[in-house]
């Protein structure tokens, strides 16, 4: 088609598919003569504006948006891109203005955009309203495993174990090839000192889902000391070519500063186990008081996603009932299995002595969560 009879939209799709691929500088050309033929397009303005975004020229981004904006106010995308903008430029109070507008016009059913929003908030290490956006993305779409995910990563952030516990395996029931939570998973469990709950994930990912060192180095020091394997057993090579493809050659100089950060002010070595979990892409979860009148009414939730409501022994019913592999077995034995398998995978024993002492100590696991 001659370039005389492209439509507003026709240039709109051209630059998102190079935007896709990556290609921003082409991207911009045809949005500019775009822009150029239909000044009043909202969409060039805004696809003009992320290709800046994403090219980390955000004093240009901030303008288109506002372009955008002055074309149409309330352009959800338009309001989400303007706020991570501000947010790159230090202006966190009109960020907040342009994300909460957006809440203001109704897109809290949108989990793309709330993702988006939450994502652009804990990038900037503003965890608490990241955590908030997230648990909107998660409420909007609960078989999501993106928002089960960053629900996970920001709860951790937020010192809350239990809560980032629940919501990692969350994802993983939703998409138990989530490597990416899956690892963190794993990282956590390492610090907590968990290490064959560690080991039990990383064993579960292949050497290419990793792009950070840390959990390669963790995943071979465990299999060496676990497993007794010598540096040359042919069940590393693979982990360690892709240790060299992720850190490289190793610096003399880093490898000084390392050795001398491991070690405490006595001259002892750090406990590894405290060493500080890796950054990821990525306010503690709304845990409900309970209120006068409600009696000894509980409210769990599974990591299949299902509410249960009542008493803890009647959770606790409702739980086996729902296992078709336990509907005839005992309560007792039931318990023990859940147990085990959530030993198995996050290194927490839980007691079995009674309903409520299993249902806490599960929810610690991170095997189910305590709404009320």
């Amino acid at each position: 088609m001659s370039d005389a009879f492209l439509s507003s939209d026709d240039f709109d799709e051209q630059a998102h598919q190079l935007y896709n691929e990556g290609r921003y500088d082409e991207a911009l050309l045809i949005l500019h003569e775009g822009i150029i033929r239909y000044p009043h397009a909202v969409e060039l303005h805004i696809g003009k504006a992320y290709a800046h975004l994403a090219r980390e020229e955000y004093a240009w981004a901030r303008r288109s948006f506002e372009q955008a904006l002055g074309l149409d106010p309330d352009h959800e995308d338009g309001l989400a891109g303007l706020g991570e903008a501000l947010l790159k430029l230090g202006d966190r109070a009109g960020a907040m203005r342009a994300f909460e507008r957006i809440l203001q016009l109704g897109f809290q059913d949108d989990h793309e955009l709330m993702l988006q929003v939450g994502r652009a908030l804990f990038r900037e290490g503003l965890i608490a309203p990241a955590h908030r956006f997230f648990d909107l993305a998660a409420s909007a779409h609960p078989e999501s495993p993106d928002a089960a995910a960053c629900l996970g990563y920001a709860s951790h952030r937020l010192g809350n174990d239990a809560g980032s516990l629940y919501w990692l395996r969350r994802a993983l029931e939703l998409d138990a090839s989530y490597s990416e939570a899956r690892i963190y998973l794993a990282n956590l469990l390492y610090d907590r000192g968990e290490t064959e709950a560690s080991l039990h994930h990383l064993e579960r990912t292949q050497p290419e889902d990793h792009f950070d060192e840390l959990g390669i180095w963790r995943h071979i020091e465990l299999k060496k000391s676990i497993y007794r394997l010598p540096d040359e057993d042919p069940e590393l090579t693979p982990w360690l070519a892709r240790l060299g493809e992720v850190a490289g050659e190793p610096d003399a100089i880093d490898m000084l500063l390392a050795e001398v950060e491991a070690q405490q002010a006595d001259g002892g070595i750090r406990d590894p186990h405290q060493l500080e979990l890796f950054g990821t892409l990525l306010s503690e979860l709304h845990a409900m008081q309970k209120k006068p009148g409600q009696g000894d009414a509980h409210l769990v939730v599974t990591l299949a996603g299902q509410s249960i409501r009542g008493s803890w022994d009647e959770i606790l019913a409702q739980m086996k009932a729902a296992d078709r592999d336990w509907a005839a077995g005992s309560l007792s034995d039931f318990m023990a299995s859940l147990a085990r398998r959530g030993q198995a995978e996050t290194g927490v024993v839980i007691p079995t002595t009674d309903a409520e002492a299993f249902i806490r100590g599960s929810a610690e696991a991170g095997v189910l969560r305590i709404v009320q």
